[in-house]
């Protein structure tokens, strides 16, 4: 199984930019998909999840009305659309897939990670 996380870059702030991880391996339809972020000296955390065909989405509230989530089943991929970007998004972002979302702590309930895909925001 693996999940590869792509889209990353470099950006100005107020840009834009499109995160996609693709699944293999496995088909994860009934899986919560998710997006996590670390920056530098920073711990890893939480971003956006969709929890199987969207029947309920989550985000940070720091990215919430800049970012959003969305997946394509028949893709086994999952998005992060992610508009006026400001340098404190910048981070390697990183993507899960769990069997099981806890609001409170969602980085327990994945059971798989993709590696970081770099977003840089430049001022």
């Amino acid at each position: 199984v693996q999940l590869q996380a792509s889209g990353g870059g470099l950006v100005q702030a107020g840009g834009s930019l499109r995160l996609s991880c693709a699944a293999s391996g496995r088909t994860f339809i009934d899986y919560a998909r998710a997006w996590f972020r670390q920056a530098p000296g920073k711990e890893r955390g939480f971003v956006a999840a969709i929890i199987r065909s969207g029947e309920s989405i989550h985000y940070a509230d720091d990215v919430k009305g800049r970012f959003t989530i969305s997946r394509d089943n028949a893709k086994n991929t999952v998005y992060l659309q992610m508009n006026s970007l400001k340098p404190e998004d910048t981070a390697v972002y990183y993507c899960g897939a769990g069997s099981t979302f806890f609001t409170t702590s969602p980085q327990l309930g994945m059971n798989y990670w993709g590696k970081g895909t770099q977003v840089t925001v430049s001022s």
